[in-house]
């Protein structure tokens, strides 16, 4: 793979990387819809668990789908996709109408996530890979935070908002979404045809056999054992994003516009770890990192479970909100890492996990219609534990 030296070229990837961020509305969104079509937890949560449900459909075909039209243009298309989803909740908020824009946005990031890391990649070589990815995913953590500010100031705003109320958010993304497909459309990335995959120089392999060839890496522990990595850290991620108002809402007593501070409270404390994480995992090794940052998940884990004032459920979420922040990027970079010559696939393979955004919530709501939100916090920490298990395997 031929190394991109112009890194101006970074400029509209990071904006994609913004652009990404957008799946994360879908947490306060989801409170929101709850909110005006008198849901019940369980079918409220259906929304996160079914963006995240086209993560275990297309993550994979998108591994392929960069070795046939290179990942600049697979990442056009995920623009594209996503752009319509953001689109189609500004024509009405009906059940069915918010259902189809949730199903196209996972679609939409589930081919972005898949091809936005290899697509860095190519621009910044090996070197430094880990911090470039936190980099990215501060960038995505912008967005993610702005989310509920915006949907609370279109709930509250005197202002006009056009008639969309919260759903403005829904506008403010779509202009961005238009922007960054642009920006992206006119930067000349070179690529060579089939980087990052020897596997594609064999002419006339069936698109069964990639399939086959695909998942065999999973039998490569590091590959494997990164996936689950990846799924308990995107079912953390979504699981406080739905659940944090929750918990407010019901130990402190607040209303959906007052809680909606704690979406943003977490992502702001993502957004802290990521943009801290990138210094840290080029001056630290990434195992001391990654220990550091889980156990600060266990102690929020512990203090959500239990906690009955504003005060403690903010610093847990905060906590949770910084240790889970860079995850991702060291999981990651540790399974592209441990394949080099097939980094396609592997990258299709880890989003993939983000499927865990659809197994948390649903079990989460289940739970709280049962026992309370406790019983939702009680999920997340069984990811925290596996994340445990896990700190043996990162060896960079």
């Amino acid at each position: 793979m031929a190394k991109q030296n112009k890194t101006i070229y970074l400029i509209p990837v990071m904006l994609c990387f913004f652009c990404m961020g957008f799946v994360d509305l879908v947490g306060i969104a989801s409170n929101y819809v709850k909110e005006d079509l008198g849901l019940s937890d369980s079918v409220a949560n259906i929304f996160p668990s079914l963006v995240f449900f086209w993560f275990l459909i297309f993550s994979v075909p998108t591994g392929m789908l960069m070795n046939k039209i290179g990942r600049k243009n697979t990442v056009l298309l995920s623009l594209v996709v996503t752009v319509v989803s953001l689109f189609i909740p500004l024509l009405g908020s009906s059940f069915t109408m918010m259902l189809i824009a949730f199903s196209l946005l996972g679609i939409g990031n589930a081919l972005m996530q898949t091809s936005i890391n290899p697509l860095a990649m190519l621009i910044i070589g090996d070197k430094n890979l880990a911090s470039t990815l936190t980099f990215g995913q501060f960038v995505k953590a912008i967005a993610s935070f702005l989310a509920p500010y915006l949907a609370m100031w279109g709930a509250t705003a005197t202002m006009p908002t056009f008639g969309y109320d919260w759903r403005v958010l829904f506008l403010v993304y779509f202009v961005v979404g238009l922007l960054g497909t642009a920006l992206l459309w006119v930067t000349p990335i070179y690529e060579e045809q089939g980087a990052g995959s020897k596997e594609q120089e064999v002419r006339g392999q069936s698109v069964f056999s990639e399939f086959v060839d695909c998942f065999k890496l999973l039998s490569k522990p590091i590959v494997l054992l990164s996936f689950f990595g990846i799924m308990c850290h995107v079912g953390i991620d979504v699981g406080t994003n739905t659940t944090a108002p929750k918990l407010l809402m019901e130990r402190v007593g607040m209303t959906l516009n007052e809680a909606a501070f704690a979406t943003s409270l977490y992502f702001i404390f993502r957004t802290i770890g990521a943009l801290t994480g990138s210094f840290f995992l080029r001056v630290m090794k990434t195992r001391w990192f990654f220990i550091i940052s889980v156990c600060l998940m266990a102690v929020a884990m512990a203090l959500m479970f239990g906690g009955q004032s504003k005060m403690v459920l903010y610093t847990a979420i905060a906590l949770v909100g910084y240790g889970n922040s860079n995850i991702f990027s060291m999981a990651f970079s540790e399974a592209l890492l441990s394949v080099p010559d097939k980094q396609n696939e592997v990258s299709g393979l880890m989003i993939m996990g983000l499927f865990g955004g659809t197994i948390f919530p649903l079990i989460m709501g289940v739970m709280s219609d049962a026992m309370g939100q406790a019983g939702a916090v009680a999920v997340m920490a069984i990811g925290v534990i596996y994340l445990f298990t896990y700190i043996s395997q990162v060896k960079h």
